[in-house]
């Protein structure tokens, strides 16, 4: 497991990186706010069949991005919380749910220091959500599990949907690089975080790809966790939760991760 406190240092070189790429991703995605206005959504079928009904339930999106999928939540019926650590993403989600006319609340937080001043405040939902590049990002698994479990209330649970920790064992090439089981530091990239919309093209962009910024390069560089299944499930019990479903499938969402991807695969 990682140290005994996170890594607010690396956090803070990954928040300006992230602001960077998402200046690029919303690039390439046009008008947002009219696909969510006409009745669009960004969530994927798996991610819906496991939430089940939100009808009149809260729910904190933890490392919500741009709010896309949280505007989508919240369009289901639940009364959505998104929480970012990057600034641009979370000023993109808050003009994006006021153009949309979908409500949700927005706040730009190291997610760590969320979830500790809301437990404290004493604050509960009865949903906490991440999904899709989440868990890389968090560098202390035992801190994070206990926090996601103090804002949950009574009968509450957390979903999280993400690539299988075997993704992260290649690098783009496809070559193999990376071993499955943390190494006591992040991986770093000194290119930092990609401009993986424009990867993916239409597959993360349903509604139609724009070309947008082209040839990014992100100058601040980035930082990731290795964790593997084992690691995650058992934070999360250590926390204190339990274990109601755990599937795996033989494919993710639209982003391409690797090149010579197809978007079937």
């Amino acid at each position: 497991m990682a140290a005994n406190s996170p890594r607010k240092d690396l956090h803070e070189e990954n928040r300006l990186s992230w602001n960077e790429a998402t200046k690029a991703h919303n690039s390439h995605k046009g008008n947002q706010a009219k696909f969510f206005r006409e009745g669009g959504s960004t969530l994927f079928l798996e991610e819906k069949e496991l939430l089940g009904d939100m009808t009149g339930l809260s729910l904190v999106h933890l490392q919500c991005n741009a709010g896309q999928d949280s505007l989508s939540l919240a369009r289901l019926g639940a009364t959505v919380t998104g929480v970012d650590i990057s600034d641009e993403a979370i000023a993109f989600a808050q003009k994006l749910s006021e153009e949309s006319g979908i409500s949700a609340s927005f706040y730009r937080a190291d997610v760590f220091d969320w979830l500790e001043v809301t437990a404290k405040r004493g604050e509960q939902f009865d949903i906490a959500f991440s999904s899709y590049g989440a868990v890389c990002w968090i560098s202390n698994l035992n801190i994070w599990a206990k926090g996601i479990a103090d804002v949950l209330k009574h009968g509450g649970r957390f979903v999280v949907v993400d690539f299988h920790p075997v993704a992260m064992m290649f690098d783009v090439d496809w070559s193999h690089k990376f071993s499955y089981f943390s190494q006591a530091k992040p991986l770093t990239w000194e290119d930092g975080i990609s401009d993986y919309v424009a990867s993916s093209g239409t597959a993360l962009t349903p509604w139609g790809y724009e070309t947008g910024i082209e040839n990014f390069r992100n100058p601040y560089r980035s930082h990731e966790f290795q964790w593997g299944m084992s690691e995650i499930v058992s934070a999360l019990l250590s926390a204190g939760l339990t274990l109601e479903v755990l599937k795996e499938y033989p494919y993710a969402n639209g982003c391409k991760m690797f090149e010579r991807l197809g978007h079937n695969d």
